[in-house]
C-alpha cells in the first residue's frame, strides 16, 4: 500500500463529490490499528473548483497530527459548504477510511478550523459514537450538545480572545452549554475537566508565537501547540 501522503482523491458519497487528502504511516501494517484524524480547514483551503485542489495540504492543521509520535492515519477534505451537507460529508468520509483501512474505532478523532469548525461540531454532533475527542479551533459551535454529553465525546475549544471573525463569547457560551449539560448529567466538575477544556489567549499569548494581528487566521497557531494535541488523542472513545 502506499503510504505517505496522498493528495487530491475524490469519493463519489452519497451526499455528493468529496474532494481530499490523507496521510498513511510509513510502516502502515494491516494486521494493527491506527488512529485516524479528520480535519477540516477554513474557508480559504475549501473546495472552489479544479484551481482549489490540494489547497490543504500544506496546512498545520492536516500535517501537525502526522507528526506527532503515534503513527496515525490522517485525512483532511475539501468541502463546498459548513452546513449539513459538509457535516454528512464529513461522516461519511470517516466511515469510509474506518470501513477501507486498518482504524482503531475507539481512537477516531476530529479537528475543525473556522468553517471547518462550523462543519465538524455538526459532525460530532449528528455521529457521536463515531469520535473520541474534537479539537474545535477558532469556529462557532454549529450542533448540539446533548449528544456530545451522552457519548462522551472530548472537546477542547480553541478561541483567540480578540478574535476578528467569531469573537470569544461563542466559544465562551459552547463551553458553557457542554459544561451544563455535563452537570445535569451528574459529572463533577473533576470529570469534566478530563473531556471539556478552553483556551481563550490573549494577544501576549500569540506575540509570544509571532501573532500581532490577525487573531482569526493567526489561530492557527493551535496547531503548533503539542500539549493541545496530546490532549486530543490521549482520549478513548466514551471515556470519562
Amino acid at each position: 500500500m502506499q503510504t505517505g501522503m496522498i493528495s487530491e482523491q475524490v469519493l463519489e458519497g452519497e451526499t455528493g463529490t468529496i474532494h481530499y487528502s490523507y496521510f498513511i504511516p510509513e510502516n502502515y501494517d494491516e494486521n494493527q490499528k491506527y488512529p485516524l484524524m479528520v480535519a477540516m480547514p477554513g474557508y480559504d483551503m475549501m473546495w472552489f473548483g479544479e484551481e482549489s485542489s490540494g489547497a490543504n495540504l500544506n496546512w498545520s492543521g492536516f500535517l501537525c497530527w502526522a507528526q506527532l509520535p503515534e503513527d496515525m492515519i490522517v485525512v483532511s477534505a475539501q468541502l463546498t459548504d459548513w452546513h449539513e451537507t459538509s457535516a454528512r460529508q464529513a461522516i461519511e468520509l470517516t466511515e469510509y477510511f474506518i470501513d477501507h483501512f486498518s482504524v482503531d474505532n475507539n481512537h477516531v478523532y476530529a479537528a475543525g478550523y473556522s468553517a471547518g469548525g462550523e462543519t465538524m461540531s455538526q459532525a460530532v454532533s449528528m455521529r457521536p459514537d463515531l469520535y473520541a475527542a474534537y479539537l474545535h479551533g477558532a469556529s462557532q459551535w454549529d450542533g448540539e450538545f446533548t449528544p456530545v454529553v451522552e457519548n462522551s465525546v472530548a472537546v477542547y475549544i480553541f478561541m483567540a480572545e480578540n478574535d476578528e471573525y467569531y469573537g470569544s463569547e461563542r466559544a465562551l457560551n459552547a463551553y458553557s452549554s457542554l459544561r451544563t449539560a455535563y452537570e445535569n448529567a451528574g459529572w463533577t466538575a473533576d470529570e469534566i475537566d478530563t473531556v471539556l477544556q478552553i483556551q481563550t489567549p490573549d494577544n501576549e499569548w500569540f506575540a509570544e508565537r509571532g501573532v500581532t494581528g490577525n487573531y482569526h487566521g493567526g489561530g492557527n497557531v493551535v496547531f503548533d501547540e503539542t500539549d493541545i494535541l496530546e490532549w486530543i488523542v490521549a482520549h478513548d472513545k466514551g471515556g470519562k
